[in-house]
Formats: structure tokens, sequence, C-alpha cells
């Protein structure tokens, strides 16, 4: 897939463009500037965070999240559950696709029922594994069976809903969407753009902005650039620490900088031979000096973290804890597992091989690349030949890390409205999210647990006992909880109402 990087002559014209302080279009328009293109616009087929917020503006789901991560209804206009495994959900009257066609029940039914399918391969399809029966009533009711109570479920009933017969008519949805959100699609330039205009049969009518512009622009620091120029009206994390502290110094711009919902962390391969022993992912973890990627690397807008839980997670316990940043600890660690510098050159080997490793991440993202590069000289310090490789978003994670063929891999996880979204499909054994290999009987079974008790209470125990075994075991070292920001031009003509999630229908007119 094409990146669309801005060159440093751009840059340097970038830079030498008059300022600007107005909008950056007309006044029903709206720039907004993305990191990554989109893989698919097909929301049941989703894996990155351009592709979920554009078809949060495409489609619409049973419900909507809330920027306080409430669920509140959306096409759906009420529900009831007669049973803690039942769900009984009424759709609002008159509900149309932006081609005019008719939502109803069967469309729901459709939607979930390929989500569910295992032939279907949807990334997301473990959040909806414990749906046994999805039902049309009417054309105006949906039934859910469960299989067993489901705490998290009405949290991830904001997918998309697709058209059931444009999809078994032959349209690619995932080229050519067709949704019930508030935009439709107008042109996709891959690479490029992704320009939306107003979908005049969205239920909640027009929105004051018409016409979003999704322009990708690769490069934190060029996309930045490119919004003080005032060839953006709004730009959102990834970004780089220095613009970050820049920009909310300008008061030419609004700004919401809040705690994120994603980590940044260190994939494990586990089914790869030096990986596969706990102890030696705990020595390598001892090798991560949080302290200086977190402060000066990303100069304090994320915050350490110190298990799989984040901070603000009503599950978190500051009790449970990953290895800490200590090289001599580590160098111990290696040599009791028997890679010792038998040859005195500085490195560590065993049975006449050096102990090498990758460390890889995705090339877009500068401070994943610096903290890689660091991370590479820290594991060289302590004896371990690293390599660092850098490829674009496409290749490293979809050919590579989803692939499983990486060893050491940084990347982040976003939109954890809930533990179960950062924990299920990446740490249950064959889980589609658990790229790691990671496997863990007594882990699967907390985890259903954590899923299936609507006791609150006994959703923190289930998740802080899965919590401590991973901290000990490491399929994930995770490195920092994100911090979240949003810059945007300040003559906007709506009300902006920023989302951890990112999302950016509160960009456009409409609240919650």
């Amino acid at each position: 897939m094409k990146k669309f990087l801005l060159t440093t002559s751009a840059l340097i014209a970038l830079s030498l463009m008059p300022v600007q302080t107005g909008f950056a279009q007309d006044s029903n328009a709206l720039i907004v500037g993305m990191d990554v293109d989109a893989g698919t616009l097909d929301p049941r087929l989703m894996r990155d965070t351009t592709a979920s917020r554009t078809a949060d503006l495409i489609y619409s789901g049973l419900v909507h999240i809330t920027p306080s991560l409430e669920p509140v209804p959306d096409l759906a206009e009420s529900w009831e559950t007669p049973d803690p495994q039942t769900f009984i959900f009424k759709l609002r009257p008159d509900l149309k696709f932006s081609d005019g066609s008719p939502l109803t029940a069967d469309d729901v039914v459709y939607t979930y029922t390929t989500l569910v399918n295992p032939d279907f391969n949807a990334p997301s399809r473990a959040l909806y594994a414990p749906i046994s029966a999805v039902e049309a009533v009417d054309p105006q009711t949906v039934k859910f069976t469960l299989s067993a109570p489901y705490a998290p479920l009405l949290t991830y009933l904001d997918i998309g809903i697709v058209p059931k017969a444009l999809v078994e008519g032959g349209t690619d949805i995932a080229l050519n969407p067709v949704g019930a959100g508030p935009m439709k699609l107008v042109s996709w330039n891959r690479g490029s753009e992704i320009v939306l205009a107003a979908n005049e049969n969205y239920w909640r009518g027009t929105p004051t902005i018409e016409n979003v512009t999704l322009k990708i622009i690769g490069d934190n620091s060029a996309r930045s650039q490119a919004f003080e120029a005032g060839d953006l009206d709004v730009i959102q994390s990834p970004l780089a620490p220095q613009d970050i502290e820049r920009l909310k110094a300008d008061d030419r711009f609004g700004n919401v900088i809040t705690a994120g919902l994603g980590v940044n962390y260190l994939n494990f391969n586990v089914r790869d031979p030096l990986l596969s022993d706990p102890k030696m992912r705990q020595a390598f973890a001892k090798l991560v000096d949080q302290a200086t990627i977190v402060n000066d690397i990303y100069q304090g807008v994320d915050q350490e973290a110190h298990s799989i839980i984040l901070p603000s997670s009503w599950a978190y316990s500051d009790k449970i804890s990953q290895p800490t940043f200590d090289i001599e600890a580590a160098v111990a660690q290696f040599n009791e597992l028997g890679w010792t510098d038998s040859n005195g050159d500085g490195v560590l080997d065993k049975d006449g091989k050096d102990l090498e490793v990758v460390l890889s991440t995705h090339s877009e993202d500068t401070n994943r690349v610096q903290s890689v590069e660091f991370l590479q000289a820290l594991f060289e310090a302590a004896g371990v030949k690293a390599t660092a490789q850098i490829s674009d978003w496409p290749s490293f994670s979809t050919n590579y890390v989803q692939q499983g063929k990486h060893q050491i891999a940084l990347l982040g996880w976003l939109n954890i409205v809930d533990p179960d979204r950062l924990m299920f499909a990446q740490f249950t054994t064959g889980g589609p999210t658990n790229w790691g290999g990671y496997s863990n009987p007594e882990v699967d079974a907390l985890l259903q647990e954590g899923r299936s008790t609507l006791d609150q209470a006994g959703r923190i125990t289930a998740y802080q006992k899965a919590a401590t075994i991973l901290a000990e075991e490491l399929p994930y070292y995770v490195i920092s909880a994100q911090g979240y920001q949003l810059f945007y031009a300040k003559d906007l003509p709506v009300d902006v109402q920023a989302t951890p999630r990112g999302n950016l229908r509160g960009l456009i007119g409409f609240t919650d």
C-alpha cells in the first residue's frame, strides 16, 4: 500500500509558506490529517485506526460510543435484556442507507452473522464470539442470543451495519462502501486522500460539516507543519512530542490533550525458539528503559505502563508490575540461561552461536523508530546483536507481524474501551490477533471468566489475575499508556467534541 510522505524539499517549501490562520476550506468543509491510509472501508474487516475512524463516519451501528465510553442509541432507538443472555433491539423507523435503500433487521442479522463466521475471518471476530444467534423478529426488531452472559457486549455494538442486498449482489464495500452514517464516500485516492460528503439519508439529518477530506500524511512532523500552514483543519495523535508542545502554545489553535485509550508495547513472538522461554523474554524486558522512552523520546506525552491494564481502567491495580530496566540483571539472567561472553568479544553466545535478535516497527511513526533504535543500542550494550528492521505500515503489519514473522515488534493498540478489548483476542490460545502465538490455559479461562461475569468486582478479579500472569510470562511488554492529542482550527463552525478513541463525529456537528 502506497504511503504519502513529504520529501525534505517539500518540508522546506511548507516551512516557507505564509502562515494562515483561517479554516482550510469553505465553512462547511473539513480537512483532517491522518497518519496512515485505510486498509479497507468494510467495517467488518478494518484493522487500522484510519479505517475505523472513516467507517465511523460512513456507517452507523446499533449503538454509538460517547467520549465517556457510554453506549447510547444510534440505529437502535432502544433495547431490553429479558435475561442475561438475550438482548432485543428496536430499530428506528424508516432507516436508510446512503443509497436510499431501506435498512432493516435483516441487514443487522447479516452483519453479525458474517462477523462471527470463522470463514469470513473478521479481525474482531473474538469480540462477538459469544453471540450464538441473531434473529430478525420483524423488520424493526433484532434478537441477540448469547452462549453465556457477556459483559462488554454493548461496548462492541457500534460496528457499522452493512447492506445485505448490495454485498450479496456483488458490491465490494471494502472499496465502495455504502452505510447509514452521517457521511458517504465521494472518492478514495489510495495513499493520498479519502473524500466524504454528507449523507442526506442519515437519520439525524445533515451535519454542519457537509464535506470531509481525510488527507494521508505519513510523517508526523510534516502533518503538523501542514496544519500550521493552514492546509489542514484538524490533526490528532500520533504526533511528534516537540510539535505537541509548539502547537499547545499557539493561540490560533484549540486543543484537547488527555489520557488515551491505547498502549505502545513490544510483541514477543513466543513461537520463535529464542523467545519461547519466559525467562528469555524477562531478560530482554529488563533492557527496556521505559523512563527514557516515555520522558525523552515521547517527552512525557505518554505514561509509563506497569501491566497490560490501562491506569485509567476500572480494573487497574498498581500491585501488578512487569520487569523494570536493569542491564546488569538482564545480563545475569542471560548468563543463567547459558548465554555468556565466552569469546571475550563483548557479544553473548551459547553453543557457538551469538545472541542475535531483530527489533522491528513501522516507518510512519518517528517516535517508534527512535524507540527501536534506542532499544537496539541498549541491547548491544548488554552483549546482544540487535538489528533494527523498519518498514512501511502495510508491510510491517500485514505481511510481517500478522504473519508471525517477527521476533520483537514495537506497535500499539488503540480503542481499548474495556480490558477485554486488549486481552481476549490477543492472549487466548488461537486468538485472531494473537500474532505471537502465546498460549496458557489458565489465562484462557480467566479471560473467558472476565467477559462472561456480569459482576464488575468479579471481572476485576479475573483480569487482575490474568494480568499478573502476563506480567511474568510477557507475551507483551507494555512500554506506555498513550496520551491523546487533538489540535483544531479555532474557527471551525462547530462545537468540537473530542473522544480519546479519535473518532471524528464530534468534529462535524453531531454531539453526544
